[in-house]
């Protein structure tokens, strides 16, 4: 990180300490690939990073790293002041305060919108069914479908579905979120709702980790963001730094393309 990268990162580290912390990470896979090559970031309390770059950079397995579903083989991932490493109880209980939201909704087909809500609570924190429904109640209203809780998933569109699965990683009350790729999979009329719906969770101080194309989000969102190509850190900084004056010629050049693309959606202004 440069020095004026440094003291970007001082400005706005007031939101809180660091709640994700991930140094000098690798994973390379069986086949050979090297998916993350020394990687490191951090994400502060209250804050949101977004992390971008071009198709195969190594971000949706960062994300998985960091939520302990893959295993790395250098370097450290602090979630707090654990380290989130193996298996067992202490990975199962840091698993649990990070809610991952993923491409595809991965809702299961035979249950209710409330059903996959507060399936969580239910199997894993053992809640009494008053107070399951009770909370998968309320985020359904949260993210705006307290009319679908009955509806199955192949009776919502894909942007409900995909609210519906953040409601559910909502159920488990984590300290963080993490978001792959979740507008991917949508069509174009369906990506808004479900950015806005993240929008408001960054407004209440959600800490979140976004991995997305969406620069509009980014751009208006994120407190801080990460370039990444070819399993490594580009560069990273404030928003305003990145879209305004990126200082490598191969982000200007991500920048220009994914910017010209016919799909970038929005999100409704505060």
């Amino acid at each position: 990180m440069t020095t004026d990268d440094q003291r970007d990162h001082r400005r706005y580290a007031h939101n809180g300490p660091a709640l994700i912390r991930v140094e000098e990470v690798f994973r390379r896979y069986p086949t050979g690939v090297e998916a993350l090559r020394g990687v490191s970031l951090i994400a502060h309390e209250g804050e949101v990073v977004c992390i971008i770059g071009p198709s195969g950079s190594g971000k949706s397995t960062l994300l998985r790293c960091v939520n302990g579903l893959e295993p790395i083989d250098r370097g450290r991932i602090l979630f707090g002041d654990r380290e989130v490493r193996g298996k067992g109880r202490e990975a199962r209980a840091i698993r649990q305060q990070i809610g991952m939201v993923f491409q595809s909704f991965e809702l299961f087909p035979h249950m209710t919108a409330l059903g996959n809500v507060g399936e969580g609570p239910r199997t894993v924190l053992r809640m009494a069914h008053a107070a399951v429904e009770a909370r998968a109640r309320a985020l359904l209203d949260k993210v705006g479908l307290a009319d679908k809780a009955d509806a199955l998933p192949l009776q919502l569109s894909g942007g409900q579905q995909q609210r519906v699965a953040i409601a559910r990683a909502l159920a488990m009350e984590p300290r963080a979120m993490l978001f792959d790729e979740a507008t991917s999979a949508l069509d174009p009329e369906t990506v808004g709702e479900v950015l806005n719906v993240m929008q408001q969770l960054a407004r209440e101080g959600m800490t979140m980790l976004v991995v997305t194309h969406e620069m509009g989000f980014a751009r208006s969102v994120a407190d801080w963001v990460v370039v990444m190509e070819n399993g490594q850190v580009l560069e990273e900084g404030t928003p305003a730094r990145i879209f305004g004056g990126p200082r490598l010629a191969r982000t200007r050049e991500f920048l220009q393309r994914v910017e010209h693309a016919p799909h970038d959606a929005t999100v409704k202004p505060e």
